[in-house]
């Protein structure tokens, strides 16, 4: 079969490289998904609505992430969560060990990630008329009754394109993940970094995973 042809990209997307780097990208991202939408709203809302000493700080750090280089955001958070590091250290006391496994690929691509959905968030959450909010108050509702049928609501769109944004940038993550947790094939092997490993050995599957990443 001609390499690139639409058989021989069938047959190479049935390949273990492929199916185990799809397997894993689709479950990191859907977890990273998860959490950013279950952290990040409550610190977009908090970024949207309240004034405080060191908000402009706390807002900078968010957009931190966006602008770093990801090789030096791999290296941060190896500095971070390494046998050595701020927090590893601790970690490694009680037997916790985050570098190079299938947790730090999810917090790789969390920490790229992330950033996306709370700044969409945040514009979201401005966006919502305040006398809507004071309405539902009047009426009796709660804080939480409030968030949930007046907030919510009016802020979806940006709340879903944010999300959209940040699964996005999760599934396409590659300097921070091969830096903080390597190229593991079935453990840390993403469907960038298989392409990555596939480009010298199997173009096929390379190309075949190519196609699934943009689809």
């Amino acid at each position: 079969m001609r390499a690139g042809s639409t058989q021989s990209l069938i047959v190479a997307a049935q390949r273990p490289i492929v199916l185990d780097a799809l397997r894993l990208s689709l479950i990191s991202t859907g977890v990273v998904l998860v959490v950013a939408v279950g952290l990040g709203s409550p610190l977009a809302l908090l970024l949207a609505r309240q004034k405080f000493p060191g908000i402009g700080l706390l807002d900078s750090l968010v957009d931190l992430p966006i602008v770093l280089p990801p090789a030096v955001a791999g290296l941060a958070l190896l500095l971070t969560f390494g046998r050595r590091g701020l927090l590893g250290t601790p970690l490694d006391a009680f037997g916790i060990q985050l570098p190079f496994t299938t947790v730090a690929v999810v917090l790789a691509s969390l920490f790229v990630a992330a950033p996306f959905y709370v700044r969409a968030a945040r514009s979201g959450f401005l966006a919502v008329p305040r006398e809507l909010e004071e309405a539902a108050r009047v009426e009796g509702a709660t804080e939480w009754q409030v968030f949930r049928f007046v907030t919510a609501p009016v802020a979806a769109p940006a709340l879903f394109g944010g999300a959209v944004l940040c699964w996005s940038r999760a599934l396409g993550e590659f300097g921070a993940t091969i830096m903080f947790a390597g190229q593991f094939p079935g453990r840390t092997q993403t469907m960038p970094l298989a392409i990555y490993a596939a480009l010298e050995s199997d173009t096929d599957a390379a190309l075949s995973l190519s196609i699934l990443l943009l689809a």
